[in-house]
């Protein structure tokens, strides 16, 4: 087996840790400095499309929509929501960590076919959370993957988007008949009747790391009446 190198790491804000890339020939991955696995690999990425297409199903015809993705990740599901909306839409990604726009603009780029590149897409560099306390309701749809669920393991800051202020605040920033969908490792019961009290109709889907097999994840799927 060839040799794993480290290509380049960067910090996470508010004490989250390191993030290191790391590639063998065309695999990338992405890890948490100290955590015995990845966080993201470029061969396992089938629960990050699902994340976009359950999202966006709803916006397929719909021109000029505006999706909001929340963390950038090796480019997989802004790539997917890409091709799920129109020509005439948007799809705006939220990125905490200046460095991870910067693998996905070089090395990473080829492994999600650029979307970067792609002029539907937007980068704002920051806390989505930043976006999501305007409470404006400018989006469609907006795809969560800014952590292993609803809690924040790589940023704690990131505990507030699923807190019931922080629900509130995402209820408020879709437009009527939105959808806000959760990425998460696993279920969780309590997240889905959080959601409920905030004003969303809820369900979620299993889907598989890899198309019909590897780790079983969670999307919940939260739609605004």
């Amino acid at each position: 087996m060839k040799q794993l190198n480290k290509l380049a790491t960067a910090m996470i804000p508010n004490n989250g840790g390191e993030l290191v890339l790391l590639q063998r020939e065309d695999e990338f991955s992405i890890k948490l400095s100290g955590a015995r696995g990845v966080l993201m690999n470029s061969r396992v990425y089938n629960s990050e499309q699902e994340l976009a297409k359950l999202g966006c199903a709803h916006i397929k015809n719909k021109e000029s929509a505006d999706v909001l993705v929340g963390g950038l990740g090796m480019g997989y599901t802004l790539a997917t929501a890409l091709a799920c909306v129109t020509a005439s839409s948007r799809v705006t990604v939220a990125e905490l960590i200046p460095e991870v726009v910067e693998w996905n603009q070089g090395p990473l780029g080829e492994c999600a076919g650029k979307p970067l590149a792609d002029e539907r897409s937007h980068v704002r560099l920051g806390d989505i959370a930043e976006l999501i306390k305007q409470q404006k309701p400018d989006f469609d749809a907006i795809l969560l993957d800014v952590d292993n669920g609803p809690e924040g393991m790589t940023n704690s800051e990131n505990n507030w988007l699923y807190s019931s202020a922080g629900l509130s605040a995402l209820y408020n920033s879709l437009r009527p008949e939105g959808m806000l969908a959760v990425w998460s490792a696993g279920p969780d019961s309590m997240f889905i009747t959080q959601l409920k009290k905030a004003g969303f109709k809820v369900s979620n889907k299993m889907v598989r790391a890899r198309p019909g097999k590897g780790s079983r994840h969670t999307i919940f799927l939260a739609k605004k009446p």
